[in-house]
């Protein structure tokens, strides 16, 4: 078996590398054809970049695209760009719009992951040839005793980006590879000066790719003008306390930016999509113990139709900022629902919900989920809410 896992030699397997033009996924071209793989690189066009070419902090930019195709160059490997923008448009930027419409908080990485890296692209890896694809992703994985391939969080626990695979399906899993799983960020710099590669020190993406300086209300709006509705800021007591000109500028948990005056701080705790309504009221009401989920994906063992009548002991992360916390995963009439070992603060509709075997480093992606429901432990939400 190779470092790959694949019983053939390293020259006889064709490695397909995801190039971002970022550090992480140049160091995982460098990696592999140093040990002798047949690599080629390919770069996804995701969107039409204008402004974002020379703003820092963004993937899949012009510049990104330059900077991977100097990589390649650098390295002596095959390089593509490929233009993924109409289906981009269609599966991430158009689901992010309407979720965001519809009250919810989308993660859109999620979606890019699931549909145009790890199905199109993937497909696209095949049909040249390539036994795997390979990313820059920090996460880890491995074959397990029945020979499928598990996915667990990375060493690096501040790097770990298991909250945004958790999607991947098994018959992904078993080809991607995660070859920086083991190495932290500043090993994987270490590695690219070693390698001579220009973007040693080029900045990590923070933004979403598609939004210019952080402006996704500006966006959507242009996407879905419905979107600046004006309605009620409304208290969990029933008070209306002011005006809003849509609910695409507000998130659960959030407390500037209200437009208040005065009185005990408040948050953001409820969107009201249907009747264009912000419910706001005091930290305390954030709080939630139990959350449900739709469009659930399962990689652990079994089915998740199979899940023990008194639920399975799990950890799940609600944010991808914190670590697996204690739970217990329910199947309830082929509905996920997680109930909390402690109470959560602004868990949002539209977020993911990642399942986790335990809390510790290095714990297996079960899967996971979009939360579709979080009930806050405070009764008064509901009646506000409607």
């Amino acid at each position: 078996m190779n470092s790959l896992d694949l019983p053939l030699p390293p020259s006889g397997t064709r490695v397909v590398v995801a190039m971002s033009g970022g550090v992480d996924s140049s160091v995982v071209a460098a990696m592999l054809k140093e040990q002798g793989y047949d690599v080629t690189g390919i770069t996804l066009q995701l969107y039409d970049h204008g402004a974002a070419v020379r703003r820092r902090g963004a993937c899949c930019a012009g510049q990104d695209i330059h900077d991977a195709r100097r990589v390649a160059d650098r390295l002596g490997i095959p390089h593509y760009v490929l233009d993924y923008e109409d289906r981009f448009r269609e599966a991430v930027i158009d689901r992010f719009a309407d979720s965001y419409l519809a009250g919810e908080t989308p993660i859109p990485c999620v979606d890019c992951n699931r549909t145009v890296k790890f199905a199109d692209l993937m497909r696209t890896a095949r049909d040249i040839g390539a036994h795997v694809l390979a990313t820059g992703h920090y996460v880890s994985s491995r074959l397990l005793p029945d020979g499928r391939r598990g996915m667990f969080r990375a060493a690096d626990p501040d790097k770990d980006q298991t909250y945004f695979l958790y999607a991947t399906t098994q018959e992904q899993l078993d080809m991607l590879r995660f070859p920086l799983g083991g190495l932290r960020k500043s090993e994987t710099r270490e590695l690219a000066r070693r390698y001579g590669l220009a973007v040693a020190d080029k900045s990590d993406s923070q933004d979403i790719c598609f939004v210019p300086e952080g402006g996704y209300a500006d966006l959507i709006r242009r996407l879905r003008p419905e979107a600046s509705t004006p309605g009620d800021i409304v208290h969990i007591d029933g008070r209306v306390l002011g005006r809003h000109d849509g609910i695409i500028r507000f998130t659960v948990g959030q407390r500037r930016g209200l437009g208040l005056s005065g009185g005990e701080p408040l948050y953001v705790v409820a969107l009201d999509a249907a009747r264009a309504r912000v419910i706001v009221g005091p930290r305390e009401a954030l709080l939630t113990r139990r959350i449900r989920l739709r469009d659930i994906s399962w990689i652990g063992d079994g089915a998740f139709a199979d899940l023990p009548p008194d639920g399975l002991e799990v950890a799940v992360r609600v944010r991808s900022t914190r670590p697996p916390a204690p739970a217990v995963l329910y199947n309830v009439g082929g509905v996920a629902e997680v109930e909390l070992a402690e109470a959560e603060q602004g868990v949002a509709p539209g977020q993911a919900c990642v399942i986790y075997d335990g809390p510790g480093a290095g714990a297996r992606v079960l899967g996971g989920g979009v939360i579709s429901r979080a009930p806050r432990l405070a009764p008064e939400i509901a009646s506000a809410a409607g």
